[in-house]
């Protein structure tokens, strides 16, 4: 999963980057408004985190705009914490308002919930035949008994689930699967697909020639 992280202080920026990629996800990182909101409307995003006192364009405007063309999941993390700025934030289109100071564990809980929201799914698990996938624990078992997934592994595999039944291109899952400084090889999809395969069963993901990989229903 990618997220964009759009917050102005260095400090907390660094934390948020060094927190986000070690549950597992893909950064992108904006220090200002403007370079936040022209990230935002350029790639598919499974979420935002986005701070409100921002340089150049503040959080609320930077909402404003995006919500006229897009739909993705934002979590607002500001230390403006009021009634009337939470209100605000969520009137605006953010689909969630954490305050500064901040507890890991909880940013990682609202964020697994708005990607899981998004994709349609309520709950934190995807069974897939004898297959459990816990998003809570970032882990796949079979009948109880874990299964090692190295990180891209393990993201290439959520995303498949919670888009069970659809069609994923090549394309959408290097959107989501890499961040920005990635230099991701044009045969790399092909080469986690085929680590999954060997390690959860060869029939788990179908490859459709010329439309993308599914987990089929």
């Amino acid at each position: 999963m990618r997220l964009l992280v759009i917050e102005d202080q260095p400090e907390l920026r660094r934390l948020l980057i060094g927190m986000l990629e070690d549950d597992g996800y893909a950064v992108d990182v904006a220090p200002d408004g403007a370079d936040g909101l022209a990230k935002a409307q350029s790639w598919p995003y499974d979420a935002i985190v986005l701070d409100i006192m921002l340089p150049k364009v503040d959080g609320w405007k930077l909402l404003e705009q995006l919500r006229e063309t897009h739909h993705t999941p934002v979590l607002i993390l500001s230390a403006r914490d009021s009634l009337s700025d939470r209100v605000l934030g969520l009137d605006l289109g953010g689909d969630d308002f954490l305050s500064k100071p901040f507890e890991r564990v909880e940013l990682l809980a609202r964020l697994r919930a708005l990607i899981r929201r998004a994709a349609g799914r309520t709950k934190s698990t995807v069974t897939i035949g004898d297959l459990l996938l816990d998003m809570r624990s970032q882990t796949v078992s079979r009948s109880g008994e874990g299964i090692p997934l190295t990180a891209r592994e393990y993201g290439l595999f959520q995303y498949l689930a919670l888009h069970r039944g659809k069609v994923v291109s090549r394309s959408e899952l290097y959107d989501h699967l890499f961040d920005e400084n990635d230099e991701a090889a044009s045969n790399l999809l092909d080469v986690y697909v085929s680590y999954l395969r060997k390690k959860l069963g060869p029939d788990i993901i179908e490859t459709r020639r010329g439309q993308g990989y599914v987990i089929p229903e």
